[in-house]
């Protein structure tokens, strides 16, 4: 059961990043299914712990290519980042020590951060990463 679906006006322009985009809306989705499906609370934890590990190494990522080409606007892009992360954090410690929480509630958060971020902070980046030399297209796949 998809609570988002991939939209080309998503993307960014840069395959690497619209792929890594496209690989957090899958597991949105899969923790969406896994709620609301009643699964088991341990595959639910599964789920959320790979989306936040796929988060942090996506960031990662982007931060990386926002060092090399001296994107000027990195130390408030990162501090988005970090809020972000820290907000799901804090829903999957809620979630981890039983606490009640909507998941309507967690899952509007996470489909506003993605589209949101993703149409208004990350499409500020690709000006200076093709200037720079970013290539929009992999020349083969690798991952």
């Amino acid at each position: 059961m998809s609570i988002i679906e991939w939209r080309d006006d998503y993307s960014v322009g840069i395959q690497e990043i619209d792929e890594e985009h496209k690989q957090l809306v899958k597991l949105i989705n899969e923790l969406n299914e896994a709620i609301v499906m009643g699964s088991k609370r341990e595959k639910v934890e599964i789920v959320f712990a790979e989306l936040i590990d796929y988060t942090r190494i996506h960031f990662a990522v982007e931060e990386a290519l926002m060092r090399v080409v001296h994107y000027k606007r990195y130390d408030e892009h990162k501090a988005i980042h970090d809020e972000i992360t820290k907000q799901v954090i804090i829903f999957q410690n809620k979630f981890n020590s039983g606490q009640q929480q909507s998941a309507a509630e967690l899952m509007n958060f996470l489909v506003n951060w993605l589209f949101n971020h993703i149409n208004q902070v990350d499409k500020m980046y690709v000006d200076t990463f093709v200037k720079a030399g970013l290539q929009r297209k992999w020349y083969r796949k690798f991952w």
